[in-house]
């Protein structure tokens, strides 16, 4: 029987039982296997880790991992620079294309609000969303860690807090995206571009869905996609304080 020790830093933690955290942790393993699988067997995600160092080297996912090596796992640096060391993905995970598991559909509209592409169905099943993910370069966000394991899955988030507005402040921070919010620049029901339209009175049909006082209005902004009709009424002014709200909460939002 062949042993490891692990350990691993910053919010990796999460992942663990609290008894397990901030320490070095022994695994026992027959035959040797790769450091993504090891460190999955802990119950961290791969798309959580950014650097593996094996005995003071970085190496990739591909490693095979010996007995008595000392593995280091982080996560995605934000502000450290680790571009000449060996990451073990190629590319950042700081793409502004999410794609969101059924669990998260108030996040999406959040984050559509706030401007970002934020693809939700809360009838895609997980391998729906592990295709989509491969397919369109996006990044999986999900309360559900074991989804972020599959191996077709090389962009993903676990969001820690159930709380919508909680979720939008961790994604804006995880993501450094403060200085990137467009607020009110995509439809909230289907995530297309909004584009800005003069008001036109021969639009009988979409003004009858209208109130009446919104009908005297010269700018109103309409979702190409769906059709839907934003303005800014008593529901902007709220969804403006929440946002004014995630800002402050942020890092970088003030």
């Amino acid at each position: 029987m062949s042993t490891a020790l692990f350990r691993f830093y910053a919010e990796l933690n999460d992942f663990l039982p609290e008894e397990d955290r901030e320490k070095q942790l022994a695994r026992r393993f027959d035959a040797s296997g790769s450091v993504k699988d090891l460190i999955e067997s802990f119950g961290v995600p791969h798309t959580e880790v950014d650097l593996v160092v094996a005995n003071g080297e970085s190496v990739d996912f591909a490693y095979a991992v010996r007995d008595g090596d000392r593995v280091s796992v982080y996560p995605v640096f934000e502000s450290l620079d680790i571009s000449s060391i060996s990451r073990v993905r190629a590319a950042p995970l700081r793409a502004l294309r999410f794609l969101l598991d059924v669990h998260l559909g108030r996040l999406a509209a959040y984050l559509r609000m706030a401007g970002f592409d934020a693809l939700y169905s809360d009838r895609a099943s997980d391998a729906e969303l592990a295709s989509t993910v491969a397919l369109d370069r996006r990044v999986l966000l999900t309360r559900d860690r074991y989804l972020l394991m599959r191996t077709s899955v090389d962009r993903g988030y676990w969001v820690r807090s159930t709380e919508p507005k909680e979720q939008l402040v961790e994604v804006v921070n995880r993501f450094d995206l403060a200085g990137s919010m467009q607020p009110f620049t995509r439809c909230m029901k289907c995530n297309g571009v909004l584009v800005d339209v003069k008001y036109d009175p021969t639009h009988w049909e979409a003004l009858q869905r209208m109130p009446p006082n919104v009908r005297e209005k010269d700018i109103l902004q309409v979702c190409p996609g769906c059709g839907r009709i934003y303005w800014e009424g008593s529901h902007h002014a709220r969804m403006s304080k929440m946002l004014g709200w995630v800002r402050s909460n942020t890092r970088h939002g003030n």
